[in-house]
């Protein structure tokens, strides 16, 4: 039946004072409503929808029917007048046609909630917004039957709540970013083992030399950085003793020769896989010009692995070619690997309605294809580059924000041989059924006694840190509610634990940070979580014919991993720790093959 023979009714209820419930029903063609009732009629543009007058009772076709699922969220709105911000929850309530399954509803239902929030056309007042409701549920979801609005207002407050910087927000010229010494110490971890001098660090945050050689005193005070040849300044390892400084990687006998390569990219990832290696030795292979590199050779459980860390990671052209031929020079000065893991931080794809596919901080994401779902998702990273022929006319489209799928060229990648895969997907499928089963649990917490000594607090952030936020434009704010655990549900994060997810991966710096855009390529290639660019990473990787690889991503921020620094450490310990389950259960390689 099409919306034109259809009516959209609203009834309005209100329990108590601030608290107002709306049902807005589709009547069927055969369905009648007495004239009497209707308080307005909508013509024109508003045909098709009726609001009830107050009062009078209207009996409901789904009366006594529990709704198919529900999701919740917050607006803090701005009095203009006032300048007070009013705290309000709104739940939405979704009654579906009985021929549509429960995937659908899911997919429906957030579908349906990301039009309504979306920030170009947030709806400003009540009437807006209802109205909106309305229209959706009339002319775009007609499998929706009934949405309820449950509406209750709190008591208002001066100053908008707490939230996390965006992801979007870039140091620039003139910017009011404070930078501090952590900041400082920021750029030197991320370029380790790179030296990194004065000016370098001074050109990077827009500040000047004498801000920038006081936190650096600071730093070399503390003993957290060290200056190295008069050049520059490096990151200090706790265990900086053990730390060999080499201009050669010396020979390693064919028996401890490592089977296992570590891609990281971060300095939190590589303290948190290293924590989960023994018998440990590093070398970092320095050199005055160009890149240095950084190999930690030890064992997990039976297997020798070989661990490094990307000395850059980004969107710059620099920082691209570096970390693909870092992952070359590993591949050929360590022979014997037959596997590389992707270890480090991601991140997450929000669901708001379905417990199990919403991703939330301090989760892990593993690539592993979603074939099953559709034959053309039979891949585990995907990235996506606009179809630009100039940087300037990159800048131009990421200006202007007239972005679409077509916008940008995608580009997938498969392992040839999917034995990681096939495990990953076999411990996530043993977890569920038996508590004992989840070793990753155990590796995590034996990881943070580890790591007790480092500058990074590596612990598991409150929960309440972790909230959902959009930006609607003007000053107000939506936070969005994480969806409920259903009943009977194991809920690993109750207990501080990691919840594992399965899909692709995905990265690309302009299409990241638009949302719909996201939600697009999310749809498109099954992602679970995005990163920061590892496109020259996974290519090096099948250009030195290496056919079993695989990404673990410990989820930090709902964008690409690189903000939201308060879970960045416990985020990676939980992608190392997940690591190692996967490593335990392989069959130990025999004389180095």
């Amino acid at each position: 039946m099409s919306s034109s023979e259809e009516t959209v009714l609203m009834t309005t209820n209100h329990p108590k004072p601030g608290h107002t419930v709306l049902r807005m029903e589709r009547l069927s063609k055969g369905q009648q409503l007495d004239s009497n009732g209707a308080m307005h009629v909508g013509g024109g543009d508003n045909k098709g929808i009726i609001i009830n007058r107050p009062g009078i009772e209207v009996k409901s076709e789904l009366e006594g029917k529990a709704a198919d699922l529900s999701l919740s969220f917050k607006v803090f709105l701005v009095n203009a007048a006032s300048n007070v911000h009013v705290e309000e929850r709104r739940q939405l309530k979704f009654w579906f046609q009985d021929d549509i399954s429960e995937d659908e509803q899911l997919t429906y239902a957030q579908e349906f909630f990301r039009d309504l929030v979306n920030p170009g056309d947030f709806p400003r007042d009540y009437v807006g917004f209802i109205m909106k409701v309305i229209k959706l549920m009339q002319r775009k979801y007609l499998t929706i039957r009934q949405v309820q609005v449950d509406m209750k207002q709190f008591e208002g407050t001066p100053e908008l709540p707490h939230r996390p910087t965006s992801a979007d927000q870039e140091l620039t010229p003139g910017s009011s970013f404070e930078v501090t010494p952590a900041r400082v110490l920021e750029i030197i971890e991320s370029s380790y083992p790179n030296v990194v001098n004065l000016d370098d660090i001074v050109k990077a945050t827009f500040s000047t030399r004498e801000v920038i050689s006081s936190h650096i005193q600071e730093l070399l005070t503390k003993n957290i950085i060290k200056s190295v040849d008069n050049s520059g300044f490096m990151r200090v390892d706790v265990n900086d003793a053990q730390v060999k400084m080499v201009k050669q990687m010396p020979n390693v006998q064919k028996s401890q020769q490592p089977t296992i390569a570590i891609i990281t990219a971060q300095y939190c990832e590589k303290l948190a896989v290293d924590a989960m290696i023994t018998h440990k030795d590093t070398y970092v292979r320095y050199k005055t010009e160009g890149e240095s590199n950084v190999y930690t050779l030890g064992n997990i459980g039976p297997h020798r692995v070989v661990s490094t860390k990307l000395p850059a990671i980004g969107h710059s052209r620099t920082a691209i070619i570096a970390a693909g031929n870092t992952t070359t020079r590993l591949l050929g000065t360590f022979q014997h690997v037959n596997y590389v893991f992707l270890v480090g931080l991601g991140g997450g794809v929000i669901h708001y309605t379905d417990f199990n596919k919403h991703v939330r901080l301090g989760d892990v994401v593993v690539s592993v294809p979603v074939s099953t779902v559709s034959p053309d998702k039979s891949h585990v990273y995907v990235h996506c580059e606009p179809t630009v022929s100039s940087s300037s006319e990159e800048d131009s489209l990421e200006t202007n924000g007239n972005l679409s799928l077509d916008s940008f060229s995608f580009r997938t990648w498969c392992p040839p041989n999917l034995e990681l895969q096939d495990l990953a997907a076999k411990l996530h499928f043993e977890s569920a059924c038996k508590e004992e089963e989840r070793t990753w649990e155990t590796y995590l917490d034996q990881g943070l006694d580890q790591l007790k000594a480092q500058e990074s607090d590596f612990n598991r952030p409150p929960q309440e840190t972790d909230k959902l936020y959009m930006n609607l434009g003007a000053k107000d704010v939506l936070e969005v509610i994480h969806p409920e655990v259903p009943e009977k549900n194991y809920d690993p994060r109750s207990k501080g634990k990691p919840m594992i997810h399965l899909g692709a991966i995905g990265s690309g710096r302009i299409a990241v940070k638009d949302e719909h855009i996201r939600q697009g390529i999310v749809l498109k290639y099954g992602v679970a979580a995005f990163d920061s660019e590892f496109d020259t990473v996974v290519q090096s990787i099948h250009g030195n014919c290496k056919e079993k690889y695989i990404f673990i991503r410990g989820i930090c921020d709902y964008k690409d991993g690189s903000r939201k620094k308060e879970w960045q450490p416990y985020a990676s310990l939980a992608a190392a720790a997940f690591m190692k389950s996967m490593i335990m259960s392989l069959t130990p390689a025999s004389n180095g093959e």
